[in-house]
Parts: structure tokens; C-alpha cells; sequence
């Protein structure tokens, strides 16, 4: 399973970034290789569309999990359709964030005005 965590710096000791399509830096993590790759948010300082073009290259880059603070309707909509789930709310370093996911303890959106998949 690959996760894709928004975070404010390269690393995964970094804290979770609250903005997905603003995020400085997105770092895609392969649990099944325990692996974390930094990716760079090229559109993070789009004068629009940040978020949809942040949805195409996650969704690129194989990740079937984003795991952020805030994720917008557009932003959702991309992602949606390309198969990927999204867990807001997200908050810590992004290690914790994994750990989180790993332990279930986040939830699932499930709509774009935030609603949680039940």
C-alpha cells in the first residue's frame, strides 16, 4: 500500500502540512518496503488549480491513501476519481500520521464537504 502524507518539510520527522494542494512538500511512504520518498509540490504556488494539479501527481504516483490536514472539493473530486482515499484531519509529525493510519485511527472522508466514511 503506498500513502501519500502533505508535510511542511522534506522529511518524515516534519510536521503534517494542514494544506494539501499548498503543502510544500508531499512524501509518498510504501508500507509494504517500510520506504519514504519526498516529492516536491511543484503546483504549490499555482495562482489556481494547486489542489487538482497536487490530486494529478499523487494519483501519478501510485499512492492509493492521502493523508492530509485539509483537502478541498476540487482537490477531492480529482483524487476521488482516481481511486484514491483521503483521510483528513491529520495532525503531528507525519510518522505519526502513518502510525495513525496503521492503528485505524483516522477516518476515512467520504465527501467533500468532509463528511467521514462510517
Amino acid at each position: 500500500m503506498k500513502l501519500v502524507i502533505t508535510a511542511q518539510g522534506p522529511n518524515p520527522e516534519d510536521p503534517v502540512d494542514p494544506r494539501f494542494g499548498r503543502a510544500a512538500y508531499h512524501i509518498l511512504f510504501d508500507d509494504k518496503a517500510g520506504t519514504f520518498t519526498t516529492l516536491e509540490n511543484q503546483g504549490k504556488d499555482a495562482a489556481q488549480g494547486a489542489g487538482v494539479q497536487a490530486a494529478q501527481t499523487i494519483a501519478a504516483s501510485g499512492a492509493e491513501i492521502l493523508l492530509t490536514g485539509h483537502c478541498g472539493p476540487k482537490a477531492f473530486q480529482a483524487l476521488n476519481a482516481a481511486g484514491v482515499s483521503i483521510f483528513s484531519g491529520v495532525e503531528g509529525r507525519v510518522l505519526d500520521a502513518v502510525q495513525a493510519w496503521r492503528d485505524g485511527r483516522l477516518e476515512e472522508l467520504n465527501s467533500p464537504d468532509g463528511t467521514p466514511r462510517h
